[in-house]
């Protein structure tokens, strides 16, 4: 080798070595603990409730049985199967309910009269799990029936469909409630439920009549044992995440395709024998995933929700008609809602008066009396009302401005929330922000449904938000991709990094709900969704654990936070936020690596000389389009780990597409 080529190859040596510290560089994370920011709210982090997907009947109700009233139109007899003589009558004892069933023996030992309930997608039931059957029943000509209950499974290839039965004696001409309780001996996927008619011996010899209304089937293990209850297995996976507020009931059922459809609460609270059934808006809103038998009892209405808001600990966020149909379903049709006129809005508006009376009145109140009687004295404490979904434009702003005018005057402490329309961004968007500062609204809903691009192009959205006007409510968000439009690690992972500029802009941003919460395996319509679910097991999503890493390490307040190497805004990086957490008196430094290769850290705690024990909750989605499945729920759940600290830094690699929960113990804590 000539010297000068040996010099040269000496040189580009060198050189290698001078870069090679560059690409192997950490990226240094500084947290500046002893600058205490924004306190964050405590409805930081939380969940949006709305029935698509049949979140509710058919999934978060624990109701076994569909169309237990006989009120589904045009069919009334929807979800029954019926033999022998069966008439529906439409003169029963419940006024907003009025069918039921008339049914009269067949005076024959081997012809029987029934009926058969299909339940939602089949009835799951558990091993050795009781069962609450009851019903409302007479006998007009007083002469006693029985009812041969029965648990069966159609589809068995045993000598015997029936899993087990329980008989009930109706014994009264009047309209009377019967209960019995009936044990699954085995775990089924789709059982049904059968009833007989029969003489006082079981024989189907009987020629008597017994009328019967509102057929139930519960399991008696409801979440918190509540009769009327919820399915015990998705609401502790709510509870698990420690969500700060939950929004409901939607969405656009809200609204309604028509207002004659809308969700109206006063139908959905006191007996719930009586609760006004409703035709579901997400039945045939989507032509290729169509379910006419899609339709809402209410018997996991108001009153429950309240309910439930306050054992999750968390804020109750209702939503109130405006006076207005669903926008995209009637676009610029002025006769498809309410005039925008006061007078004509009047309903609407006691509305949400009533509702406040409802959640807050004292027991002497027509509302807070109702309340009471359903079993809660004391009130929910309700602070937020949200008028308007996802409405935008002069039909929504003319309308809104009663609602302000009347809720200020007799709730002057309510904290109002107003809409910014459909999308993130645009004139719509420009246009509702405005009017909503120009009304004093108190926070501002924005939904933002998107793809992985759009993620990335916001990380920073919050960041030079004018502080001077409403609070910011991210009120519907998901990611997903272009075309895939489905539940999968790598999207989640943009929302892990997209949530650094909730948390970092606590200020601003005082609450956030991911959407929808809830899909059926076999009944759902919009995805990717929070938690899916058959009629016996749950899968909670990578997007699950995202929110709950989150909830759970939501902190009290603020930290300065700022990276050596900030990613550029618009390309896959490092994305950082920190909190300090006053309740146990530790750091939290969540760091998410959007890129496709392992990334050293270095964290920085500054103000500080020393810390303790660091914990780590690492969340690994470089299966991209890797996902939790009913069959496989656990295949990507967050790890905890521990790291040792040097004085006040920490080091650690972070994997590719990965989520990382830091909680870092102050040195001086006991």
């Amino acid at each position: 080798m000539h010297l000068k080529s040996l010099f040269g190859a000496f040189f580009m040596g060198l050189l290698c070595l001078a870069w090679q510290p560059l690409f192997a560089s950490e990226t240094v994370i500084t947290v500046q603990t002893a600058r205490k920011g924004a306190p964050i709210a405590p409805t930081m982090y939380g969940l949006f409730y709305e029935d698509i997907n049949f979140a509710a009947d058919g999934g978060m109700y624990a109701e076994l049985v569909k169309n237990r009233s006989f009120e589904y139109t045009p069919n009334a007899l929807s979800g029954w199967k019926v033999m022998g003589r069966a008439e529906l009558m439409a003169d029963g004892p419940f006024e907003r309910n009025p069918h039921y069933l008339r049914l009269q023996g067949m005076g024959h030992s081997e012809m029987w009269t029934g009926l058969q309930n299909e339940g939602f997608f089949g009835m799951g039931l558990r091993a050795s799990a009781d069962y609450r059957f009851s019903v409302w029943a007479r006998v007009p000509q007083g002469k006693p029936q029985m009812l041969k209950v029965q648990l069966v499974q159609p589809s068995t290839m045993a000598e015997h469909q029936q899993l087990a039965e329980v008989k009930v004696v109706v014994d009264s001409p009047e309209w009377k409630q019967y209960e019995a309780v009936i044990r699954s001996p085995r775990e089924v996927e789709k059982a049904e439920l059968r009833i007989f008619l029969a003489d006082e011996k079981g024989s189907a010899w009987t020629g008597e009549t017994c009328d019967v209304e509102h057929i139930s089937l519960f399991p008696v293990d409801t979440w918190r044992g509540h009769r009327n209850g919820l399915r015990k297995d998705i609401v502790q996976a709510l509870y698990d995440m420690r969500p700060g507020v939950f929004r409901f009931p939607g969405g656009c059922i809200v609204e309604g395709t028509t207002l004659d459809n809308r969700y109206q609460w006063k139908h959905s609270v006191g007996p719930v024998e009586n609760r006004k059934i409703n035709k579901n808006r997400w039945m045939d809103c989507f032509p290729y995933r169509c379910f006419p038998d899609y339709f809402q009892s209410y018997g996991m209405g108001f009153y429950e929700l309240f309910l439930l808001s306050e054992e999750l600990g968390a804020e109750p966020l209702p939503v109130m008609n405006v006076g207005m149909a669903c926008q995209y379903q009637n676009w610029e049709r002025e006769e498809a809602h309410a005039p925008a006129t006061e007078q004509a809005l009047d309903p609407y508006i006691q509305d949400c008066l009533d509702l406040i009376e409802f959640a807050n009145g004292d027991s002497t109140t027509q509302w807070g009396k109702l309340r009471a009687q359903m079993g809660h004295p004391e009130p929910f404490c309700l602070k937020y009302i949200a008028v308007g979904n996802e409405q935008w434009g002069r039909f929504y702003f003319e309308r809104l401005k009663f609602f302000v005018e009347r809720i200020r005057k007799a709730y002057p402490d309510i904290r109002i929330v107003g809409s910014s329309g459909p999308g993130p961004d645009g004139k719509d968007f420009e246009d509702g922000w405005k009017e909503m500062t120009e009304l004093k609204a108190d926070l501002v809903d924005e939904h933002f449904y998107r793809p992985v691009d759009w993620f990335l192009n916001n990380m920073y959205r919050y960041d030079n938000y004018d502080r001077k006007g409403p609070k910011v409510f991210a009120g519907e968000y998901a990611c997903h991709d272009h075309g895939k439009k489905y539940n999968h690690a790598g999207a989640s992972i943009y929302e892990a990094a997209f949530m650094t500029t909730l948390e970092r802009n606590a200020d601003i941003v005082e609450m956030a709900t991911y959407a929808p919460m809830l899909a059926h395996v076999e009944g759902w319509q919009w995805r990717p969704d929070l938690i899916w679910f058959d009629n016996l097991r749950i899968a909670r999503s990578c997007s699950y654990h995202v929110q709950a890493m989150y909830a759970q390490n939501k902190g009290t307040h603020v930290l300065p936070c700022s990276q050596s190497e900030i990613a550029p805004k618009r390309k896959d990086g490092i994305f950082s936020s920190a909190v300090l957490d006053e309740t146990d008196d530790s750091f939290i430094v969540k760091v998410i690596n959007t890129t496709n290769e392992p990334q050293p850290v270095l964290l920085k705690l500054e103000g500080t000389k020393r810390v303790g024990k660091v914990t780590t909750l690492a969340l690994d989605c470089s299966q991209y389009e890797g996902e939790n499945t009913l069959d496989n729920p656990n295949a990507i759940v967050p790890q905890e780990n521990y790291l040792t600290a040097q004085g006040n830094t920490v080091r650690h690699t972070l994997g590719a597409k990965c989520f990382v929960v830091y909680r870092i113990a102050k040195s001086d804590k006991k």
